[in-house]
């Protein structure tokens, strides 16, 4: 089967996921398979990428692999998203396969959760970065601004469920970018 985007083959697919999926921790993988896709392999143009990562959110499962099975397919079919998603979840499943392993063995040890919460720690400012980054110019409006706080507030200082947070925030971001309404 010919490539559908010139220099994609299968190889490439397979190591640039694998790659993303070494070097992403936490929320960020979606913005490192922009930069993949869009800027620097350019197999993919920003409109494409944008409607096969809004086909990956309706689909089950995570964002991630549903768009890195949406890219392979494109690129070389069938095959080309098998090894996208084998890259992409490789390095990610041998560390926490790796990180169990040790953890069971040492979960008594004190720096166990001194470790796991400087994890949490990389993977909320990781997550807080990438969430900045593909935040555009949202972040100029006060009404994004106040949308995120709100969300921050009940999340973190009233400690609601993300269903409860949804429920509340999904109308009045609606009602806020509801059409005709300029930012």
């Amino acid at each position: 089967m010919a490539d559908k985007k010139s220099g994609a083959n299968l190889w490439d697919i397979f190591l640039q996921f694998l790659i993303i999926g070494a070097i992403s921790f936490g929320g960020g993988i979606i913005a490192y398979e922009r930069i993949l896709l869009v800027e620097k392999r350019k197999w993919l143009n920003a409109d494409e990428f944008m409607a096969y990562l809004a086909i990956s959110q309706t689909m089950p499962g995570l964002n991630s692999v549903n768009l890195a099975v949406l890219t392979g397919d494109f690129l070389r079919g069938v095959t080309g998203s098998v090894c996208a998603v084998l890259g992409l979840l490789l390095p990610g499943s041998t560390f926490i396969l790796g990180i169990g392993i040790l953890y069971s063995s040492n979960s008594n040890h004190p720096m166990a959760n001194i470790i796991l919460a400087g994890i949490a720690a990389a993977a909320t400012g990781l997550l807080a970065a990438i969430t900045y980054r593909i935040g555009g110019d949202h972040w100029r409006h006060m009404k994004s601004l106040a949308i995120v706080l709100a969300t921050f507030v009940l999340m973190s200082l009233f400690k609601l469920s993300l269903l409860a947070v949804l429920a509340i925030m999904a109308p009045i971001a609606l009602y806020v970018y509801r059409p005709g309404k300029s930012i």
